[in-house]
Order: structure tokens, then sequence, then C-alpha cells
């Protein structure tokens, strides 16, 4: 079991991970914007955190970056997940300390089996 944190801007995409998730027997949060993944952060303290890039209030590198600050993620694995599929955009995920990039639509499953390799 790990504790895992969605972030994503679409209630729906958050909420379907978040009940996968649960399903595959995680603890798992989501939130909606960049101040409530900081919020879910400090207090869930996730092994793996699902980013949006695409946030209204947060630049989702940028976001990666302060979650690596957040006492006890910094041996998190933060995925990115964007709707847009420029290769800028995944060295820009990287940079900000990212272990992957991943395009979406991105399937539960996959999500899944990200998880089990760490």
């Amino acid at each position: 079991m790990h504790r895992i944190l969605v972030v994503d801007d679409n209630f729906d995409v958050a909420r379907q991970f978040y009940v996968a998730l649960r399903g595959a027997g995680h603890e798992a949060e989501f939130a909606v914007n960049g101040y409530a993944a900081i919020e879910a952060a400090r207090r869930l303290r996730p092994d793996v955190v699902l980013l949006d890039i695409g946030l209204p209030d947060f630049d989702g590198f940028q976001l990666a970056r302060v979650l690596r600050g957040v006492p006890g993620l910094e041996r998190a694995r933060i995925f990115a997940i964007s709707g847009r599929g420029k290769a800028e955009d995944r060295w820009r995920a990287l940079q900000a300390g990212c272990e992957d990039f991943m395009l979406k639509p991105v399937d539960p499953e996959q999500i899944e089996r990200l998880i089990a390799l760490g």
C-alpha cells in the first residue's frame, strides 16, 4: 500500500484516479488546485504524487519544486501528467523533480504499474 496524492484541476479526473487507487488498496487523497495540494501533501506525506501540469493557480512545474520542499516529500515519486505533449514540457517536468511525464489520458492501470516499480 502507498500514500498517493492526485492533483488535477478536473474534478472528475481527480476523483476517477482517487477511486481507482483506493480500490487498489492505497491510501489516497486528491486536490484540484496547487494550494490544496500543498496542504494535502503536508497532511498525507504521500509516497507518490500524480501531478497535472496545467493547474489554474500554480504552474505545475513550480508546484513540483514546492512539493519537493515539503518535509517528508524529498523522496516522493512525482509523476507529471499533461494534455500537452511538447518535448519542452517533458524536459521541464524532469528538471522540476518529476520522475516521469505522461500524456493524458492516463490509464489507472498504467499508474498502478509505475507505482509497483518503485
